[in-house]
């Protein structure tokens, strides 16, 4: 749903992506706008869905989560009366950070985080290998970061 957005719109929102934590004062500041005004258009872009949330950005590995993959999967042919259902049980795993619905020969792919290959191993063959519905699950495993969760260009 794309939503008109106007050159202040889109300066919050490159301001926010760079510092979330900025405090309102320090955000009109920063678009040139008084207080008031910026908490008006802040409220407004969240209140149409433009602004989702706000979270902290936590570092995997400081977490021992040191392994990253992506997983494509693929829905049995006959199963896809269920996709909705597959769909919630893919979701609520907390070590999928990441589904997205694909076009080509997977039908999903996701991004998941493991402490290590074991367990990443256990999770795929032990939990997701055994959803109903799943056909096929292939695995590729990142070796570097070269570009993290980056701001969208509000441009």
């Amino acid at each position: 749903m794309y939503t008109e957005l106007d050159a202040i719109d889109r300066k919050i929102l490159s301001t926010l992506q760079g510092s979330g934590r900025a405090s309102n004062v320090e955000l009109a500041a920063q678009i040139h706008l008084s207080a008031p005004q910026s908490f008006r258009r802040v409220r407004s872009l969240e209140e149409r869905g433009v602004i989702r949330g706000y979270a902290a950005q936590v570092d995997a590995a400081a977490l021992g989560l040191s392994v990253r993959a992506y997983v494509s999967v693929r829905i049995a042919g006959d199963q896809f009366g269920r996709v909705r259902e597959i769909e919630r049980e893919i979701a609520a795993w907390p070590q999928i950070l990441e589904c997205n619905a694909v076009s080509g020969d997977s039908d999903y792919l996701l991004k998941v985080v493991a402490r290590d290959l074991k367990s990443l191993s256990q999770f795929l063959t032990d939990e997701l290998m055994q959803l109903a519905g799943v056909d096929d699950v292939q695995s590729m495993i990142g070796l570097e970061e070269i570009k993290p969760v980056s701001p969208l260009p509000v441009d």
